[in-house]
């Protein structure tokens, strides 16, 4: 037996690094020459993602409310396909308040925010979507609905949108899966917001409660006060 890769074993993630950046570069051409063969009329779509978070609905609101900065890396297949997202600008607050969403390579989507009902319901549309995808898929509108589920929290966010791309039954899910995509890494970057927000909270709450152990038993603080009083 001759030596070298086992072909039936997947290729690691990293070999497939170059080819991704390859389609990502390609990217606007490929819209371009795929539209051109398969969009006919638009149609209208809609994909929704169920998330379950650790917070109640009151924490995982505010966090949406003032969230602006979408940490780490999307998946391979979502930089790959479409620009990824970076941050949000504006008040999503109050009804009417325009919103920027930010993506690399200079990518960006405005959107106007329509309702707001505290700490259940967003909801938005789209004034202006520069992706690149244009030709391809024009985002309408979307929601975040937030439902407490005991101690939990279950989100959904929804994107509709306007789809060119035939045949719809195939085109339709890959399409879902892009935006399935997209959805949770948005709502896992609220996720680990949260998360580092309580982990702060609880050490700022531990630290009064250090001290007055100290101070009780004679520790550290008492240490000092008396070293203190000998000079």
């Amino acid at each position: 037996m001759s030596a070298g890769r086992d072909v039936s074993m997947p290729a690691p993630v990293e070999d497939l690094l170059p080819a991704a950046r390859r389609m990502k570069r390609s990217a606007a051409a490929r819209y371009r020459a795929v539209s051109w063969l398969f969009a006919r009329e638009a149609t209208k779509e809609s994909v929704a993602t169920r998330v379950r978070l650790a917070a109640s609905a009151e924490a995982v609101w505010d966090e949406l409310m003032f969230y602006e900065e979408v940490p780490g890396r999307a998946p391979l297949l979502l930089r790959a396909v479409l620009a990824q997202p970076v941050r949000t600008e504006g008040d999503k607050r109050r009804a009417e308040a325009t919103v920027r969403c930010v993506y690399s390579g200079g990518a960006e989507l405005m959107k106007r925010i329509t309702s707001v009902e505290a700490p259940r319901s967003l909801r938005f549309e789209v004034i202006e979507q520069r992706l690149g995808i244009e030709d391809c898929i024009r985002t309408l509108g979307g929601s975040y609905e937030i439902q407490s589920c005991g101690e939990a929290s279950e989100v959904v966010l929804t994107t509709n949108y306007e789809a060119y791309l035939r045949p719809r039954a195939l085109w339709r899910r890959v399409e879902a899966a892009l935006v399935s995509q997209l959805h949770r890494h948005i709502l896992g970057g609220v996720s680990a917001a949260i998360q580092r927000k309580s982990e702060v909270l609880r050490a700022e709450a531990q630290e009064p409660r250090t001290a007055r152990r100290d101070i009780a038993g004679g520790g550290f603080a008492c240490t000092i006060s008396q070293s203190r009083s000998r000079h």
